[in-house]
């Protein structure tokens, strides 16, 4: 029996590309608020459960992400112009 190709339905797309959307939003915003130079340190993974997902490359950074969380969440629901962020979580 021959492997079937998986199917890509026009909403998997749409998903997709609204994820992507998300997540240049989010480092734009992150940016915004830590600093262009502080990049390398820093970047957003996915957003689940109104929870994003963020990659710290450097343990004592973590910290300043925790000190902005309430002004990144805030920016980011502007931009998005809805409520889709709750918190943010730091993977190091």
């Amino acid at each position: 029996m021959p492997l079937q190709k998986p199917t890509i339905s026009k909403e998997m797309v749409k998903k997709h590309s609204l994820d992507e959307e998300f997540l240049v939003l989010a480092e734009e915003v992150l940016a915004e608020v830590l600093g262009l130079e502080n990049m390398s340190f820093v970047k957003p993974l996915f957003l689940k459960n109104r929870t994003l997902t963020v990659a710290c490359t450097k343990v004592d950074f973590a910290p300043n992400i925790r000190e902005k969380q309430a002004i990144i969440v805030e920016k980011i629901n502007q931009k998005m112009g809805k409520n889709e962020v709750d918190r943010i979580r730091y993977l190091l």
